[in-house]
């Protein structure tokens, strides 16, 4: 099957070299048994790869089974993947399968493979070895064929460094690497899909599809999408919901870009933690604190212009300020305030998230833009 009846069949739009070479190569692997690995921003589209590889496999007539690593508790993820027998913890009033188990002859995808335990990564690669593992609560040695697929967004080979991967499982995994190149390096593929999902949303709220000039088409071409696709569908249906005037020009483009930045902002910051759903928390957490002293410094302006501080006074204690901090060259953090601390703003975050959507943490998780394992351990960290 060739590339362009790959992406009728999946619905991908688009012509990017990078992405059609990631097509391309899963379906050169298709036939043979390789193990492999996606890698790629949230929101690329990862998903599609797994279902085209295993389509275009000898294992198509069986089970294909998608799994999220980390929307599954630490506790319960040995149960979920491997089974267990009865009695084995509180609550197991039956022996279950695991999903290996169910996998078995078909192929089982391992979405953010970076979120698993590690005793649970010893456990998968002795799948990956030789088919061998054991349920919970067992001592008998069960066997599964399956294909094994594999997709993260985050750099393994930090985590390795850090201690939170195997990396004899990384090269397990990575035997064949497909990786997915992020909407901001796909050119006229973010206008292709803008016209497709404003056609959908037309089609879904029964009306016209929102159109762009060419001046709106630059911007949103421009634009750097950390959110990927996700974030560009989720923009385009902001647009057909919210806009009468189908007709959408550059101006309000920018309006809605300009709104989004405040809300989602794009921080260039050196950060070896390779967690990069957390990542997302701290960038959040860092706006907030820039847009807190943008309205002191405004608030500043106004009373200098107003004559209500003496500015000669004013700039006389800042440069006492800047001069206490210059006493000790070495010093390179600041102490911040309690009412200031990263871990307040992140608790916050995190509350009103929970509270928005009564509780419910998978909803929560995806406002916040972390995953729901992710969310249950900060939860536990907060005593939230």
């Amino acid at each position: 099957m060739d590339i362009n009846s790959i992406k009728r069949n999946y619905g991908i739009i688009g012509k990017s070299i990078d992405l059609n070479r990631a097509i391309d190569i899963a379906a050169q692997v298709s036939s043979t048994e390789i193990t492999t690995l996606i890698t790629g921003e949230s929101g690329t589209g990862k998903e599609n790869i797994p279902k085209i590889i295993h389509s275009l496999s000898n294992r198509k007539h069986e089970n294909f089974i998608a799994v999220n690593c980390g929307a599954i508790p630490e506790g319960t993820i040995d149960s979920e993947l491997f089974g267990h027998v009865k009695g084995s913890f509180t609550g197991a009033h039956e022996t279950r399968k695991g999903y290996f188990e169910v996998a078995n002859k078909g192929t089982i995808f391992l979405d953010e493979i970076g979120e698993l335990p590690i005793s649970t990564q010893a456990r998968l690669l002795r799948v990956l070895e030789n088919g061998e593992y054991i349920k919970v609560g067992s001592s008998e040695v069960s066997k599964t064929d399956v294909r094994i697929i594999a997709a993260t967004n985050v750099n393994l080979s930090n985590a390795i460094k850090n201690g939170k991967f195997r990396e004899d499982l990384y090269y397990r995994l990575s035997t064949i690497n497909i990786s997915l190149p992020p909407l901001r390096k796909r050119g006229e593929d973010i206008q292709l899909l803008f016209k497709k999902f404003a056609v959908d949303f037309a089609d879904k709220y029964k009306t016209d599809p929102i159109k762009l000039d060419d001046e709106a088409i630059k911007l949103i071409q421009d634009y750097n999408w950390p959110g990927n696709i996700r974030e560009l569908k989720n923009f385009v249906q902001n647009l057909s919901v919210l806009e009468k005037e189908k007709n959408i020009s550059k101006t309000k483009i920018a309006e809605y870009l300009t709104t989004k930045k405040q809300n989602l902002p794009i921080v260039k910051l050196k950060i070896e933690e390779n967690d990069f759903s957390e990542r997302e928390i701290l960038y959040k957490v860092l706006f907030d604190m820039k847009k807190d002293l943008n309205h002191l410094k405004k608030i500043t302006d106004e009373l200098i212009s107003e004559n209500k501080i003496n500015k000669a006074e004013f700039d006389e204690n800042i440069l006492q300020v800047d001069n206490f901090y210059k006493k000790d060259n070495k010093q390179k953090e600041y102490v911040l305030e309690q009412n200031l601390s990263l871990i307040e703003h992140e608790k916050n975050l995190i509350s009103k998230a929970l509270s928005k959507h009564n509780g419910k943490r998978k909803k929560a998780a995806n406002d916040l833009g972390i995953s729901e394992r992710t969310l249950y351990r900060k939860i536990k960290e907060l005593n939230l």
